[in-house]
């Protein structure tokens, strides 16, 4: 970060400021929004695409913006910033042509969306900045695959947890310290909440309350947790995770003998989470070592007798860092948190009740499943149906409540990019397609109809990367 500051510093003074397009203009996307135009010298948002273009229009206004410019071209989009004015469209794609934008920030949520809007800006060589865990979890190893051979970067942010426990690991492991568990810090977990309960909460602090249902019912740290550990190599000891729970206000520190030792110290170490202990809502790690030195000067340093030791972050903020994750791709190369490789942890659907043949499931955050994590292996093995390609499918037989989805028990949505991507992931990394996949003749790009969204023209992401 404090190479950031003044490296944007010195592009402020310059006049080469970093140009950044946002697709998306909801709860974070307006904060996100806020902060580059108010508090980030070096930097410029000079288009926001949004499916409703007027909410795109006051997430500039509420952020003290003005000479907004409705386009519909890429010629209109590249006059606007040219001409130093603010732009907002219905079209994303724009966005991802323009020659003069730099990196793309997807803040939607949506997977089959966000996925074509990633392909493109990554094909079109743009960085591509995810606030967007259930795209990351669902097809990011891939993406990254896409990103590296197009030379350009693809990041998780930082602000939301994934990016500021990877910060913190690459600070542990830094200090000589090997992190053995990556954790997240939870207030509530109830696998069987919905939108209905989560409605007042929702409503209190502006958000959508499938998004808050996500938070309580587990599927979002299920999806922050795999990021975690495709970007780190790390795995789940099970199913779910362990995920215990503590008296509330229990110090975080305690986390030294929460969780097996043997899952710790065996092995690549582990994601997982608790619920009730403070700094809430913060991040922490744990780390060994089997340097005498090391432990004397820990003990002496407070930090506890060994064999594990705690380290922790008491917050994490969110839109406020979103700036930073992009100035480190743009400026530097570096992405936030990335997969490094195959993918170690999945997310899996589980029937949120019991399910009937015939039903459609419905979206993330909503009444019919939530997501667990799972061991990426296992999930090709058992042919688990991954969460987050689940909205759409139709069952073809009764669900139990808590049972995980099967390939086997739904049918795929067909033409969905998502699914053929995910089918081309699996194929890459395992050495099989495990489901059959829609063929890339039908795998074009619609308009979605779903959340944030906007037209999409017609895109094959193999053809688009080479």
């Amino acid at each position: 970060m404090f190479i950031v500051d003044n490296a944007l510093a010195k592009r402020a003074a310059e006049g080469r400021p970093i140009r950044v397009g946002m697709v998306g203009a909801g709860f974070m996307a307006r904060g996100i929004a806020m902060q580059l135009l108010r508090y980030f010298s070096g930097m410029e948002l000079v288009a926001i695409s949004n499916r409703n273009v007027e909410n795109a229009r006051s997430a500039y206004s509420d952020a003290g913006a003005t000479d907004i410019v409705s386009v519909s071209s890429v010629q209109q989009l590249e006059s606007a910033i040219a001409a130093g004015r603010r732009a907002v469209t219905d079209d994303p794609m724009l966005l991802c042509d323009a020659g003069n934008i730099d990196a793309i920030v997807e803040v939607t949520g949506a997977v089959e969306f966000s996925a074509l809007v990633a392909v493109r800006a990554i094909t079109q060589g743009k960085h591509v900045a995810l606030m967007n865990a259930e795209l990351d979890s669902t097809i990011g190893p891939l993406l990254k695959v896409y990103a590296d051979r197009a030379g350009v970067v693809i990041t998780n942010t930082e602000g939301d947890q994934p990016g500021v426990i990877m910060n913190l690991f690459r600070w542990v492991r830094g200090l000589g310290i090997r992190p053995v568990l990556c954790g997240n810090i939870k207030g509530l977990h109830d696998p069987y909440r919905n939108p209905t309960t989560q409605e007042g909460f929702a409503k209190t602090w502006g958000m959508k309350a499938p998004m808050v249902t996500s938070f309580a019912d587990g599927t979002k740290i299920s999806f922050e947790n795999a990021i975690v550990a495709n970007a780190t190599g790390m795995t789940v000891a099970k199913r779910g995770m362990y995920g215990p729970t503590v008296e509330p206000g229990t110090p975080i520190q305690g986390a030294v003998g929460w969780y097996p030792a043997e899952d710790l110290l065996e092995g690549p170490g582990i994601v997982d989470y608790v619920v009730g202990a403070m700094p809430n809502p913060g991040v922490f790690v744990l780390g060994t070592t089997d340097d005498r030195t090391e432990k004397h000067y820990l003990s002496l340093y407070k930090m506890g007798p060994g064999p594990l030791y705690c380290f922790y972050w008491p917050y994490h903020l969110c839109h406020f860092e979103v700036p930073t994750t992009i100035a480190r791709a743009v400026l530097f190369g570096d992405a936030a948190i990335a997969p490094i490789g195959p993918p170690c942890v999945d997310v899996v659907a589980a029937a949120k009740r019991d399910l009937s043949a015939g039903e459609v499931i419905d979206g993330i955050g909503h009444y019919m499943t939530y997501g667990l994590a799972e061991r990426a292996d296992v999930v090709v093995t058992e042919r688990l149906l991954p969460m987050g390609i689940a909205e759409g499918c139709r069952l073809k037989r009764d669900i139990p409540r808590d049972q995980v989805v099967t390939y086997n028990d739904v049918e795929l949505p067909s033409g969905r990019l998502s699914v053929r991507l995910r089918a081309e992931q699996d194929a890459l990394f395992f050495g099989t397609e495990i489901h059959r996949a829609s063929s890339p003749s039908t795998a074009r790009a619609q308009r979605p109809d779903n959340r944030e969204g906007a037209r999409a023209r017609p895109a094959s992401a193999r053809a688009a990367v080479g």
